[in-house]
């Protein structure tokens, strides 16, 4: 199988490193699915899942809240603004910072702190759908 060199880090820390054979990714131009030799790009993500099938064919599951991919024929880089393992994934938490986000949209009126609400809201769902494909993932 053949293979790529694959980084996921954000500001905080590498999250992963190794070879993967595939990754998928959801940029701001829609789904990217990312393989050995693929074209170089650079774009930009959104708020959501990032999957790795590394060079064993498992499945590597990861949130990203936004950030940058860069592809290279042999090296993808994921620099994300904030990145965590889909285990480490807390649906309740993931809640609970979607309804504070809405709370805070409907009392905000600055053009700034709506921004600012909705970008937290947002990334709050994504985080709840990706809880959501990662546990159909599993139940397959």
């Amino acid at each position: 199988m053949k293979t790529f060199q694959c980084d996921i880090v954000s500001a905080q820390a590498e999250i992963w490193s190794g070879q993967a054979a595939q990754v998928f990714a959801t940029g701001v131009s829609g789904e990217l699915g990312i393989y050995p030799r693929h074209t170089p790009l650079i774009t930009q993500l959104k708020p959501g899942p990032v999957r790795v099938v590394d060079e064993s064919g498992e499945e590597q599951f990861f949130f990203c809240g936004g950030g940058i991919v860069e592809v290279q024929p042999h090296i993808v880089t994921v620099l994300a603004d904030t990145a965590m393992r889909g285990e480490d994934l807390d649906a309740t938490a993931a809640q609970r910072a979607r309804e504070e986000a809405e709370r805070e949209l409907a009392d905000r009126t600055e053009a700034l702190e709506v921004a600012e609400a909705q970008a937290k809201l947002a990334e709050a769902i994504a985080q709840l759908q990706a809880l959501e494909r990662l546990r159909k993932t599993v139940k397959r």
